[in-house]
């Protein structure tokens, strides 16, 4: 704001708090000085929902004292903070080799969003929703079921022996022992069983994972699996 800007918001405050209503000469041109200073950078308005008035406004409703710069400056700050904190800058268009010009792109972009002229980029997921999907991405998607590559998931699995124990027995139409809790090394679901050596104190000695779940957690994946089977028809059969 300028210095008639400035004066127009004292003017407009003081008509809601004649507290700050300066009626000497010397005293309103102070005032008129030091919120100059201190609220110069804070723009009157933006076309994107700030308004210097309303914070004035808004203060004044809800506080007892009188206001001060910092009370228009603190919604200001927080209205930045908030717009860049929605912002995922977008690929300059600019060439990517040109790395002034690619920094200059990007630092406009996000001073125009702080300072209210532009609206924050958001960044689109790639399933966020039906109108506007990629037929091309749909289309992958359906090809390889996951986000990991059939192929790659391979490659993997010598890696990763539980994890492909365990896909190897769903696609088989077996339960998913991982799906509940191991009894014997209290593994939570999710995560692999693991060995336990008890030492001769009734300690445990050594967990390191298994690559196959122990048979009791299967027996209990497939009792589970069995109960919600059974479940499951008997709606069909009433």
């Amino acid at each position: 704001m300028d210095r008639r800007e400035i004066a127009a918001l004292l003017a407009y405050i003081g008509r809601l708090d004649p507290r700050t209503i300066r009626t000497d000469q010397g005293e309103a041109r102070d005032q008129l000085a030091q919120w100059h200073e201190l609220l110069g950078d804070v723009p009157m308005a933006t076309p994107h929902g700030w308004d210097v008035r309303v914070a004035a406004r808004q203060h004044i409703r809800t506080s007892p004292y009188q206001i001060l710069p910092a009370d228009v400056a603190r919604p200001w700050e927080s209205y930045r903070r908030d717009r860049l904190a929605r912002h995922s800058d977008p690929t300059p268009s600019v060439d990517p080799d040109d790395q002034a010009a690619w920094t200059a792109e990007l630092a406009g972009n996000r001073r125009a969003v702080a300072a209210g002229t532009a609206q924050p980029a958001q960044a689109r997921a790639i399933t966020s929703g039906r109108d506007g999907v990629d037929p091309k991405l749909e289309a992958r998607l359906r090809e390889i079921g996951s986000c990991i590559p059939p192929a790659a998931r391979a490659a993997l699995a010598p890696y990763r022996p539980a994890r492909a124990a365990r896909e190897a027995a769903v696609a088989q139409g077996m339960p998913d022992a991982l799906s509940v809790r191991c009894e014997w090394c209290l593994a939570q679901p999710g995560e692999p069983c693991r060995r336990r050596r008890i030492g001769p104190d009734g300690g445990a000695r050594g967990t390191a994972p298994r690559a196959t779940p122990h048979p009791g957690r299967l027996d209990l994946a497939t009792a589970q699996q069995a109960q919600h089977t059974e479940q499951a028809q008997q709606p069909a059969l009433a």
